[in-house]
């Protein structure tokens, strides 16, 4: 498959893929994810060895979608919680009976 990553064209296969991360061994996972085999890469150590280039020269959205063309799994940014907002004691209290305090 042709792929376009950092302006660059490269011609990747599955089994290229697979060849290339053979013997790499994967850093700790805190982004993006791809499982390569049994083994689970971040994106931009993948991108890093199938190109050969600088991680900040593309992005880890350029390599997800030619892993994920491939048929590799990928595994996005994980859910950020949204803070809920901390009431104090008068209002959680007010808001377990139900009654509404107006301050």
């Amino acid at each position: 498959m042709r792929c376009v990553i950092a302006r660059f064209p490269f011609d990747l296969t599955k089994s290229g893929v697979l060849e290339s991360m053979k013997g790499v061994k994967p850093e700790q996972v805190t982004g993006e994810s791809v499982t390569i085999g049994r083994r689970t890469y971040p994106v931009k150590q993948v991108g890093q060895v199938i190109t050969r280039q600088d991680r900040r020269d593309f992005s880890a959205g350029e390599v997800l979608r030619a892993m994920t063309q491939l048929g590799f799994t990928c595994r996005g940014l994980p859910p950020v919680a949204v803070p809920t907002r901390v009431l104090s004691p008068l209002r959680q209290a007010s808001a377990m009976l139900g009654i509404p305090v107006t301050v």
